[in-house]
């Protein structure tokens, strides 16, 4: 299993979209690095959903429910998406602030490359976000 961090901004779709929507492609993805990470995913693996701009916060866990294939909303064949479904909600969401303040965390991609929109992430990385989001 791999894992993912995905963002978006909340006002666009946000993680309560994709609870709303069940299954549902992940779509928009317009720079080459993200779309190999989406290309790399598969069923099964786990995201991150980190709601950027005005939030700047995971909120919650996706999980790949389909492999990669042409997106559907652009007449462009470089570009995929892929299909997320919503797993679980934190609990307490981990800010950025939070990321940035965990030395373990400090070569994050979303530290490191803070503008691509799809990242891989370690499952040690992972497992901290998740432990952080329990703590009261």
């Amino acid at each position: 299993m791999n894992y993912w961090l995905i963002k978006s901004e909340p006002n666009t779709y946000s993680w309560d979209d994709l609870v709303a929507k069940g299954p549902d492609l992940w779509d928009g993805v317009r720079n080459y690095t993200a779309r190999n990470n989406l290309k790399a995913m598969k069923v099964g693996d786990l995201a991150l959903f980190y709601h950027s701009v005005n939030e700047k916060a995971i909120v919650g866990i996706a999980e790949c429910v389909k492999e990669h294939y042409p997106d559907p909303t652009i007449d462009d064949d470089r570009w995929v998406v892929v299909d997320f479904v919503a797993k679980e909600k934190l609990k307490k969401p981990v800010t950025l602030e939070e990321v940035k303040a965990d030395e373990r965390l400090g070569q994050m991609d979303l530290l490191r490359l803070s503008r691509l929109s799809v990242q891989s992430v370690t499952k040690d990385a992972f497992d901290i976000i998740i432990s952080k989001s329990q703590e009261q």
